[in-house]
């Protein structure tokens, strides 16, 4: 399956020197999980929590949740432990914090190797700096393991002196170029969190924003969030309704030798089928995943 096709309309973040919070993740009706042993973690439960994370991913029970473990950067004490554990738990995907280059990525890899990583196990990158936004496009082509980018729009904010604002104008220009990396080489992308657990309404509103933007979903800090963004990044039933006619249509008129095809007054070229399967392939993956959580 795609990078993109796969549904990730949801992805939480667990701290991982939280037990409970592991095992409560398992009944969770995320997409992705985002097992962390980076920001969440306090220094002095960082090899307590890696222990944890990897005898949560080794005893399985997430049914058909992706399982991400974010690790510390290399540059401090725990970082190649970290991806040599990781690598042979076998989740999903090691996410990389604070990536400024293709190197650090391609650096991450070998370590992962030399541990055993079998070829299907996925890199992602946190894109958080100004450096990793200005070199987007170098990062997304690092390695054919790269699955995704996770936007950290806390720390870029913080980096570009910016503000946290309703529309997100200060953080339009990184969120496009690192969706533009990311789709000219086929990658996921998903958008950053939103702070302020209480305001549903921005919430909603930053999650259409995402959608609109062309995010494959939404990033979370908690429980509460998942609803709202399982909703807003899973294609509408009439979207789905629409696409499925589209595709119908396209193939009555090829099978006729029909050239131009139209549906309620629209006409209807290659591009809108494409979209129409990809929508379609996703709603179906969506309903599969739901089903086996």
């Amino acid at each position: 399956m795609a990078a993109t096709a796969r549904p990730r309309r949801s992805m939480l973040y667990m701290p991982g020197a939280n037990t409970r919070a592991l095992e409560k993740a398992r009944e969770l009706a995320a997409d992705a999980l985002i097992l962390d042993l980076e920001d969440a973690v306090s220094p002095d439960a960082k090899v307590e929590a890696r222990r944890n994370v990897v005898e949560a991913v080794k005893a399985g029970g997430y049914g058909g949740r992706e399982l991400l473990i974010r690790v510390n950067g290399l540059e401090t004490p725990w970082g190649y432990e970290d991806i040599a554990a990781a690598a042979k738990a076998q989740p999903h995907g090691i996410l990389l914090p604070k990536v400024d280059s293709a190197a650090t990525v391609r650096a991450a890899e070998k370590i992962m190797v030399e541990a055993g990583a079998a070829p299907a196990l996925a890199l992602w990158c946190m894109m958080e700096t100004p450096r990793a936004i200005l070199r987007a496009e170098e990062i997304a082509a690092a390695t054919p393991r790269l699955a995704g980018f996770v936007m950290g729009t806390s720390d870029l904010t913080k980096d570009l002196h910016a503000h946290h604002t309703p529309l997100r104008l200060p953080m339009l220009t990184s969120l496009a170029i690192a969706l533009l990396a990311a789709r000219a080489e086929g990658l996921a992308v998903l958008d950053g969190v939103y702070l302020d657990l209480n305001d549903e309404e921005g919430f909603a509103a930053a999650c259409q924003q995402g959608v609109e933007l062309g995010f494959d979903g939404k990033t979370l800090s908690h429980p509460k969030q998942l609803a709202a963004a399982n909703a807003a990044f899973a294609p509408s039933a009439q979207e789905i309704d629409y696409s499925r006619r589209i595709i119908a249509a396209h193939e009555a008129a090829r099978a006729a030798g029909k050239g131009v095809v139209v549906v309620d007054g629209k006409l209807v070229e290659g591009l809108h089928v494409e979209n129409a399967r990809r929508l379609v392939a996703l709603s179906d993956a969506i309903a599969a995943l739901d089903g086996g959580k």
